[in-house]
């Protein structure tokens, strides 16, 4: 049977077999808009499923991945209480300290189809998807269907979204929702209506319950635009923008109203506070402090004012620099450029302008979000770049259709030209910091790019195939960089708290425990699920290594604790610091920066031993069975210092391990006296040791000098325990 669309769109009616709407629907999916050629929705389901299958590929290596996150999804997989509070354990100690919508779609992967690699990581590929689409619809929206693409492209090629939309951080949940957040913005500019605005509201709320304040960066500009811009009277747009603020309050504050009043004796401990507090973790830990550097609790701060700090150079320039620019930059400099050539293109339309306003909006979400990743003083990781490359995308795919629509005017192919060669140049600087890494590709790039150029300079007066073809060159040269960076990405694995995109010769947070398999940065080991083959290298049995680490000047070699599976990579130092001074892989290479100080890194010996601050460890089958044994009989199977030490064995036994002192060891959950009552209660039953205090103090040091003084120690495989129902006095 034919189905005809009808002009407007509309499905056709039934037939006599009553088969009509399904048909109707499944012909409007294939088809997509009746205005649109019939190679735009064919090329835009192509687009998902090739990103679909980049990012599905070589999925379960990086195992657990974050085994931080995975270990609190398989306690929300047990326990809805776990569940809702974001726990990191069933039997509810202490919470993750992010709010818990991130892990609530893995959550409920795992609680229907079980603990595994593919069952956290899938739905983060879909949060993926998902961005593309919505990335595609709201620039095909106003401007062509080719835009639209080019945009989705831009975005699935870009190396940290690669790496991050396979990860279990909460970065790919919060870039689906700013992307959602910026779509529904730009329908309430189409016509004023309130509901799009309200639903805009919606998304930030739940962007906050993703990851707190950052949901917020994009939100001074895009009311200012829409109170500009919106088509309707001032007074209607102030009061739409109330409604929607009131939209997010509502749907961001019922799980903070409830968490705040909820009995703190009932409910796990907030992680990441220093009071308990859900609000003191939103607007200290994980808000003001990621700004100002003042972050009680964590591993440090610094920075600030274009000077090198803690966390790396702050400035303008630090979305290009050697640590930050191969995960997002490369096609930063045309997004800049696009931005300016499209707003001078649109100078001339009315306050209402559509095509305007989208340039407005994600040109100032692209803005103001790296003006503040540039500048904040307090913890930055690489992959927090992710949130930019939404708003680079859309202003790539704008910008080029209204430049390639005004070709014929001398100044819009200029501008073509330099933005196909300035990219280029890029591109050949970036590639060159990885120069062991396809060394012909930059100057393959870098000459592509440069005809291309000189195409499009006079692709006016060129024939449709040539100006095509330069077109097409330029597309090629300027994606064949951040491609090639996006095919090792996903090519490798990726575990522990801070990972890195790109080949592995481009270095990282070393010791930090961003592991990327063989000759990876740092984080060898990492929790693979049962049944699978993790491909990051492990330990020599010893977990023993050296390593170097600069520091106010002065070069200090550092060795690994003998047993405690510190990294090959690991620097000196103490504990507290962040990583400075440089490392070397297995190879020699160079890497940036150095290993994190002993007991920070996340390696791990291959007989167990405890992990680090930043990634977790293999646990042999001795280890686990002797921490399942009578686990009934027990809240806790065992408590370690640090949640990523904890996740481990949990994930492992698929039992709750208390994490005592949350992420970083240092808050306050539990107290000593806290932590001998639950002993007294026979609630715990075994102490991991190989860990001590983080550096913010709290009562791990000395419930770990408690537990040392007291029970009996048991060692399983090369792992040390302490049986807690044993004294030793």
């Amino acid at each position: 049977m034919t189905i005809t669309l009808q002009p407007d769109g509309a499905l056709p009616a039934a037939d006599s077999q009553d088969r009509p709407l399904a048909v109707g629907r499944a012909a409007r999916f294939w088809r997509g808009r009746p205005e649109d050629a019939a190679w735009v929705r064919p090329a835009l389901l192509a687009l998902i499923l090739a990103t679909g299958l980049l990012q599905l590929w070589n999925l379960s290596a990086s195992g657990y991945a974050n085994s931080f996150y995975s270990a609190a999804v398989q306690a929300g997989s047990e326990s809805w209480k776990a569940f809702f509070f974001g726990s990191s354990d069933a039997a509810n100690s202490i919470t993750v300290d992010k709010p818990p919508a991130a892990l609530w779609p893995m959550a409920l992967s795992v609680r229907l189809f079980g603990l595994g690699s593919w069952q956290i990581l899938v739905p983060e590929v879909l949060m993926g998807l998902g961005t593309v689409a919505v990335l595609y619809a709201a620039v095909r929206r106003r401007f062509s269907a080719v835009a639209g693409l080019t945009a989705g492209l831009v975005l699935a090629l870009t190396p940290v979204a690669a790496l991050m939309f396979r990860f279990n951080n909460p970065d790919a949940l919060l870039a689906l929702l700013m992307t959602v957040t910026v779509y529904c913005v730009l329908r309430a500019l189409e016509a004023g209506r309130t509901k799009w605005l309200v639903w805009a509201g919606v998304a930030v709320g739940f962007a906050f319950l993703t990851k707190t304040l950052q949901a917020f960066l994009i939100l001074p500009p895009l009311a200012l635009v829409y109170a500009v811009c919106a088509p309707t009277t001032l007074r209607r747009r102030l009061g739409q923008l109330a409604l929607s603020a009131g939209a997010m309050v509502a749907s961001a504050g019922w799980w903070v109203a409830i968490v705040e009043l909820w009995p703190a004796s009932s409910r796990p401990y907030i992680g990441g506070s220093q009071n308990n507090s859900f609000l003191e973790l939103t607007f200290g830990y994980n808000g003001l402090g990621r700004i100002n550097g003042n972050e009680t609790g964590s591993v440090g701060g610094g920075g600030g004012g274009g000077s090198t700090g803690q966390w790396g150079a702050t400035g303008i320039g630090r979305m290009f620099n050697s640590e930050i620019g191969g995960q997002i930059s490369w096609l930063l400099p045309a997004a800049l450029l696009l931005l300016v050539a499209g707003l001078v293109i649109t100078r001339r339309a009315t306050r209402t302008d559509t095509a305007r306003s989208a340039f407005l909006v994600w040109g100032s979400a692209m803005l103001m979000t790296m003006a503040v990743f540039s500048f904040m003083a307090g913890i930055f990781h690489q992959y927090y770049t992710v949130a930019l490359a939404p708003y680079i995308a859309a202003v790539i795919g704008m910008g080029v259709a209204v430049l390639w629509e005004e070709r014929s005017n001398i100044l819009a192919s200029v501008t073509l030209a330099v933005v196909t060669g300035s990219t280029a140049v890029w591109a050949y600087v970036l590639l060159a910091r990885t120069p062991d890494y396809l060394p012909w590709l930059r100057w393959a790039v870098l000459i592509g790019g440069l005809f291309a150029a000189a195409g499009l300079l006079l692709v006016g007066k060129l024939g449709r195939r040539l100006a095509i073809a330069a077109a097409g060159l330029a597309a090629v040269a300027s994606l064949a960089g951040p491609f090639a960076y996006t095919l090792s990405t996903v090519n490798s694995a990726h575990t522990g708290s801070i990972v890195t995109a790109g080949p592995a010769s481009m270095g990282g947070p070393g010791g930090m425990g961003g592991g990327r398999g063989p000759g990876g940065d740092g984080g060898r080991g990492g929790m693979t699920p049962p049944g699978q083959q993790g491909t990051g290298q492990q330990g020599n049995g010893t977990g023993t290594g050296t390593g170097t680490q600069n520091q106010n000047g002065q070069n200090q070699n550092g060795m690994g604790q003998n047993g405690m599976g510190q990294p090959p990579t690991g620097g000196g130092g103490q504990m507290g610091q962040p990583p400075a001074g440089t490392g070397t892989t297995r190879n020699g290479t160079t890497q940036r920066p150095g290993g994190m100080p002993g007991g920070m890194g996340g390696g791990t010996g291959e007989r167990g031993g405890m992990g680090g601050l930043l990634n977790g460890q293999k646990v042999s089958a001795e280890v686990e069975t002797a921490l399942k044994k009578n686990a009934s009989d027990y809240t806790w199977v065992a408590a370690a210092i640090g949640s990523q030490n904890a996740a481990s064995y949990q994930l492992a036994t698929e039992k709750p391990v208390m994490a005592i002192g949350g992420f970083n060891g240092s808050d306050p959950s539990p107290t000593l006296a806290q932590f001998k009552q639950y002993v007294a209660d026979g609630k715990i039953h075994y102490f991991l040791s190989g860990s001590g205090g983080g550096p913010g103090g709290g009562g791990s040091s000395s419930i770990t000098t408690w537990v040392e003084a007291n029970f009996k120690k048991v060692t399983v495989d090369g792992t040390t325990l302490y049986d807690l129902t044993q004294k030793t006095t």
